[in-house]
């Protein structure tokens, strides 16, 4: 008769052995971390200068695209004129200096009310594959979430989630229309 527990002890040590390889294969090459490991990201201005030493960066488009108003449900936020986006660059989730001021805003209005919750949706154009948009898009929104925490906004009030390329804002394959995509949403839940 053969040993129970070396039958179990083999049969576990398989199972293991074998979902270690399966999760493996699942693994993802996306590399989004790369650039939050070369140290602290460089602010672009809107005219595609860098903040810190005053070069021209050619990645930040010279025509930066103005927020817009997209959350009709909020009242408050409208009358206000309260920006709801913040547009990000190219294969970026680094928050430009030009969006701090309504991230500013909306930490003050999140600060006010301490009931008051957000979603923020991120979003990216249609370049790239499924899996590398979503990390990106929730990057975006956790870049966005991270701002709001540091003016000290409750993580209980925010909640980050990614629709990579799934929801364009803009139909088109411009670049006109990758700009309006490659964008965070903050909505009022």
């Amino acid at each position: 008769m053969r040993n129970p527990r070396f039958t179990l002890r083999t049969l576990s040590l398989a199972l293991l052995s074998s979902s270690a390889l399966w999760l493996a294969g699942c693994g993802s090459s996306v590399k989004l971390d790369d650039q939050a490991n070369k140290g602290p990201a460089p602010i672009a201005t809107a005219n595609g200068a860098d903040a810190a030493n005053g070069a021209n960066n050619s990645s930040v488009p010279s025509n930066a695209v103005a927020p817009i108003v997209v959350s009709p449900s909020d009242d408050a936020a409208n009358a206000s004129g309260l920006a709801r986006v913040v547009y990000f660059d190219f294969d970026s989730f680094v928050v430009k200096d030009e969006f701090r001021g309504a991230i500013d805003a909306h930490a003050r209005r999140l600060n006010a009310v301490k009931t008051r919750k957000v979603l923020i949706e991120g979003h990216t154009d249609e370049r790239g594959g499924r899996e590398y948009n979503l990390a990106l898009g929730q990057k975006r929104a956790e870049a966005v979430q991270k701002s709001l925490t540091l003016l000290g906004v409750s993580a209980d009030q925010i909640e980050s989630v990614s629709f990579g390329k799934e929801r364009p804002a803009v139909q088109g394959s411009t670049e006109e229309a990758w700009a309006q995509n490659r964008r965070a949403e903050i909505k009022d839940r």
